[in-house]
């Protein structure tokens, strides 16, 4: 008998869920800008879930390589309105933040879904107002932080590194009173890794179920794609995006952060329909 699928955020992790990026930022890497104003952000989000997206990741704050922190206050204004506006939509809504204050306001306002790049040790408070709110949990694994995580990311093998790092913080955070049953990890594609490591955690993200959570990518117009392929602007590493969702299907990752919800839909669809047919 086969084991039951792992669910988070009241999903059944029995087929892929994506998870699609609303950045209401002006500095992104892939869109900053396109929706700092909350009426387009909200509009962008409604479209997403139109095109499939099951949550919502709505984030203030960028965390390309190099950015600069924003304001709590600064990046609740950006977020909370959209937030507010989405969370009537067929989608959960996830606050992508580490800063403790924003998760509790965005959970007030209708988050359902913490994703915190830093796994909640950015602020000491993170762990508590997840705690307390009862909400599910995205612990990302980043080596560093955004202003220096790029000059010189080391690991003895990323993959195994990361695996039992995200092993501990878990155990760590369990300790503290935060159920399993409410955490998926992020091995954190591009967030102080260089290509070797990324294409070490891609090829080797299977060893992560050991950890008995789900697991979420996030690989979408990455800059890692262009040190593959030729160097293109981040809105035309579409189809190097979707290649890399598919591996990680291929291998067992269930919730995917991307931008392009539609096309990335499609085909995982196309992916799992050939995989279905040697069933006949």
């Amino acid at each position: 008998m086969e084991p039951e699928p792992l669910t988070f955020a009241g999903l059944t992790l029995d087929r892929p869920h994506l998870m699609g990026v609303v950045n209401v930022t002006p500095d992104s890497f892939s869109d900053g800008g396109d929706y700092l104003d909350a009426r387009a952000a909200i509009a962008h989000g409604k479209a997403l879930v139109a095109d499939g997206a099951d949550i919502l990741d709505i984030g203030g704050e960028s965390t390309r390589p190099g950015s600069n922190p924003v304001s709590v206050d600064e990046e609740c204004a950006r977020v909370i309105p959209v937030i507010e506006g989405l969370k009537n939509e067929h989608a959960i809504i996830s606050i992508d933040t580490r800063h403790s204050e924003v998760m509790q306001r965005a959970i007030d306002a209708g988050a359902r879904i913490v994703n915190d790049v830093t796994a909640l040790t950015h602020d000491p408070q993170s762990a508590k107002v997840c705690l307390d709110a009862d909400v599910d949990i995205v612990l990302m694994h980043m080596q560093g932080d955004p202003q220096t995580m790029q000059d010189n990311p080391t690991y003895d093998d990323a993959a195994l590194d990361i695996l039992n790092y995200m092993g501990e913080r878990i155990i760590s955070l369990e300790e503290m009173g935060l159920s399993r049953e409410k955490i998926t990890i992020d091995p954190g594609i591009g967030f102080g890794k260089n290509l070797e490591h990324n294409l070490r955690i891609l090829s080797g993200i299977d060893a992560f179920h050991a950890l008995g959570v789900p697991l979420l990518l996030g690989v979408s117009r990455k800059s890692f794609i262009t040190k593959i392929d030729r160097d293109v602007a981040p809105k035309d590493r579409v189809a190097g995006s979707i290649a890399a969702a598919i591996a990680g299907w291929d291998r067992g990752v269930q919730i995917f952060r991307v931008h392009d919800v539609a096309e990335t839909r499609q085909a995982l669809a196309v992916w799992r329909a050939i995989e279905a047919s040697e069933d006949f």
